[in-house]
């Protein structure tokens, strides 16, 4: 069969390869239109509740993360001249498009009450004229009175200052929001050359777009070094600019189809499918080894072009194939997993990984075919001594000393288990970021002044039982509400982990304070209440007077800060009260021990079978329950994080599964099957080990090595055993004969190809994120242990499993 394809390759390899470079055309048009992705909630299935809830909350009350925050800390912010700079800079952020809002101490705001008609109007604290130095230590001195903005605007012991800057919904989820961030930090950057100051910066909608912009970054230069590392050892091995050209442009014709792929399937790049087009490289030039390596064996053999062409396709076909199919099982299976993000990269790296067989059996026949015969120089790495004589000495430990091999792997097993129990499970929103990596420092600023930046989002709704309650006892229930809530968000704020809190509930405490003089809502007692039953804080709420006085002259007109944030925090029905907090990056196991507390919290305080209001004389106990919601895009990254582990632990089983399955079809040998199995899952338990020993934790990046380096590392046994079950009637069935010649026959291609594929992986070791980076010494690792086992360990199992 494999000899008739050869000759039928040979025979219309014209327009086979004129097909192929019509198709890669086709594949580059489409590649030109290939997008990032800013979406990082992806990850979750559309059909996981947490999603659904975390969609419906967006559609009620907008987007959760999209505040960027930047950060300075200095005692003279407030004062002159940094303040004129301090407001200069506000002024340049809110002037660029899709800068919807600017807020910061500057813009600060207070109520002052209408003496005559009672109604709260809103005015600047800070006037935009120019202020003296007088006017501006008074100013400075009322707001920093007003609770509201303390820990929120401004820290009032380390004198960090905060300014939110909010970015629209549209230029969030399309590539303008690069040209966004990109003059935010171009207006930061002149505001710390005035200065001489830091400014810290963070936030979802920055870290998002800075992080998908390094994965392009990246991806360019993981496919520069990919091409590089592999140009250096193509020269190395087959010492010819002809077979290296060859084998580069079948690898680039692999990352445009996997580009033109992306597009097609209606994808973006992720940070996933951006290591697709260097693995497609890795990946696909050890096809060209294994073609080329056997033409060049067939030629010395046969002296004829043809004749060799056609017995490299009928000997390295069906080894490619499956190797190829493989490789792909190992990344394909990620589509069988739940997550989005996994699916689309498990998609389009099992596709383009199988296709490589495709235009390898195409264009190298052709290629070889018009190239001139190879030169004797060119087929010295033949007879290498250095690889030769280590493989005389592998086998010899193989054959005469079997026992010694199994021991070192029981011991190296041995200490990989213990490893094991070290493992840990645990990811973070910046973890593969390193720690002296500017946006992580910043985070943490944020942390250690404002307790951080991650949004987490509560909602409570309220059931509608003002026709069942009446008029009177609904509204004292509503104010009770308003009381708990004002509980809950002391509560929380009390809390290491929670930055304060931000509801209708400020606003109504900000109000209630410019009236009073006092912003505590839990004592609603006497003036309290008198003010809440005669509706005037609701008045004051609901107003959206335009002008408004200072407390030292007659304030330009500015909008009611309220009247943004009642649309912010209830939604149109009146029945959802939004708490709206941010929180520390603290991990995905003490994140499920945070949250678990603040469902305790709201279950203790929000306890509806108190008596909450009197009706007509009567106690009235509540039988209404309360449907509270935690969400979030922190709640989302969690269930995230857990899914993404849960499928690619999910993706390793499919992937031993459907190997085995494969490896069964070639060899239809449950003994060869186990020899198969056996070499490559301990590379596998040696690195998990390893991962123990060393801290790294099982996460999202981490975890991807395992089903990915099986199907990569199966390719070695693969060869070994196809050369093994060819030689084996040529030796008359005998056992150690057979796997004498397979070590001196495969030995070397073997080593070529680990060591094309070790310096693939290689290069994600230069990435700037610590999972990458992790990923490509992991996989390193293990594919030289694989290739160890498979020289030394496999020829032991054959020979203990041999038949008399």
């Amino acid at each position: 069969m494999w000899q008739k394809l050869g000759a039928w390759v040979y025979q219309y390899r014209i327009a086979l390869v004129i097909m192929l470079l019509i198709a890669t055309a086709y594949m580059g048009y489409k590649a030109k239109d290939v997008k990032l992705s800013y979406d990082f909630s992806k990850a979750i299935p559309t059909d996981n509740v947490k999603y659904k809830a975390y969609q419906d909350f967006r559609k009620r009350f907008g987007e959760d993360g999209s505040v960027l925050v930047a950060g300075i800390q200095s005692p003279d912010v407030l004062k002159q001249p940094l303040y004129t700079q301090f407001v200069q800079l506000q002024k340049n952020l809110k002037a660029i498009k899709g800068v919807e809002d600017v807020a910061s101490a500057s813009s600060a705001v207070n109520f002052a009450v209408d003496q005559e008609s009672g109604k709260l109007t809103p005015y600047k604290i800070f006037a935009d004229t120019t202020l003296t130095a007088a006017q501006l230590e008074q100013s400075k001195a009322l707001y920093e009175s007003l609770p509201a903005y303390q820990y929120l605007l401004h820290n009032p012991i380390t004198k960090a200052y905060l300014i939110g800057i909010r970015i629209n919904a549209d230029s969030l989820n399309s590539k303008s929001r690069e040209s966004v961030v990109q003059q935010v930090d171009a207006a930061i950057a002149a505001f710390e050359t005035d200065t001489k100051l830091t400014v810290h910066k963070s936030g979802l909608p920055y870290i998002r777009t800075t992080i998908a912009t390094r994965i392009l970054k990246e991806m360019k230069l993981f496919l520069l070094l990919s091409v590089v590392f592999s140009i250096v050892i193509l020269l190395l091995f087959f010492r010819s600019f002809s077979a290296m050209i060859l084998s580069l442009v079948v690898v680039a014709i692999g990352v445009i189809f996997s580009l033109g792929t992306v597009q097609l399937m209606g994808y973006k790049i992720s940070i996933l499918t951006a290591l697709i087009p260097p693995l497609v490289i890795v990946i696909g030039i050890p096809n060209c080894i294994y073609f080329i390596n056997k033409f060049h064996n067939a030629w010395l053999e046969k002296q004829d072009k043809k004749a060799a062409i056609i017995t490299m396709v009928s000997k390295m076909g069906v080894v490619t194939l499956f190797c190829n199919i493989t490789a792909a099982i190992g990344f394909a299976v990620f589509a069988l997993t739940k997550s989005e993000i996994l699916q689309e990269f498990g998609v389009v790296a099992g596709i383009n990984i199988f296709l490589l067989f495709f235009i390898s059996l195409i264009l190298i026949p052709f290629a070889l075919s018009i190239m001139a015969p190879p030169k004797p120089r060119q087929l010295n790495y033949l007879h290498n001594r250095y690889i030769t004589n280590l493989l005389i000495k592998m086998e010899s430990w193989a054959m005469h000393h079997p026992k010694y091999t199994i021991g070192a792997t029981a011991a190296v097993l041995l200490f990989a288990a213990i490893g094991l129990t070290k493992l840990k499970s645990v990811g973070y929103i910046v973890d593969d970021l390193p720690k002296n990596d500017r946006i992580y420092t910043d985070l943490k600023f944020f942390e250690k002044n404002f307790k951080g930046v991650m949004p987490l989002e509560i909602t409570i709704h309220v059931p509608k039982d003002k026709e069942r309650l009446g008029d009177k006892a609904w509204r004292q229930f509503v104010y009770k509400i308003v009381e708990k809530v004002s509980v809950l968000e002391d509560s929380l704020f009390a809390n290491d982990y929670f930055g304060k809190p931000t509801s209708i509930v400020d606003a109504l405490k900000f109000a209630y304070r410019a009236r009073t003089g006092n912003d505590t809502l839990t004592q609603l007692d006497g003036e309290a209440w008198s003010l809440i039953k005669s509706g005037l804080l609701q008045q004051g709420l609901d107003s959206a007077s335009d002008t408004g006085t200072t407390n030292t002259e007659p304030a330009p007109k500015v909008a009611n800060p309220n009247a943004r944030l009642l649309k912010s925090f209830i939604d149109s029905a009146k029945q959802e009260i939004r708490i709206s907090v941010t929180m520390a990056d603290v991990g995905t196991i003490q994140l499920q021990q945070v949250l678990a507390k603040v469902e305790h919290q709201l279950n203790t305080i929000l306890d509806s079978s108190k008596t909450v209001y009197v009706h007509n004389n009567v106690t009235v106990a509540d039988s209404t329950k309360f449907k509270v919601e935690i969400t979030g895009s922190t709640v989302t990254f969690l269930e995230g994080s857990n899914y993404i582990i849960k499928g690619l632990k999910e993706s390793i089983a499919w992937a031993f599964v459907l190997i085995a399955i494969t490896m069964m079809i070639l060899f239809r040998s449950v003994r060869i099957l186990l020899c198969s199995l056996i070499p490559n899952i301990i590379p596998l338990i040696i690195t998990a080990g390893v991962m123990g020993w060393v801290g790294v934790a099982l996460k999202p990046s981490t975890v991807l090595v395992f089903s990915m380096v099986l199907g990569i590392a199966i390719d070695i046994t693969i060869r070994f055993l196809v050369n093994y079950k060819q030689e084996l009637p040529y030796h008359n069935g005998n056992v150690p004969a057979t796997v004498t010649a397979t070590i001196r026959q495969t030995g070397l291609s073997i080593i070529y190809t680990s060591l094309i594929l070790i310096a693939g992986f290689v290069v994600f070791m230069f990435s700037g994120f610590g999972g990458t980076k992790a990923l490509g010494w992991l996989t390193t690792l293990t594919l030289f242990v694989a290739t160890i086992t498979n020289l030394l360990l496999l020829p032991v199992l054959l020979l203990i499993g041999k038949r008399k």
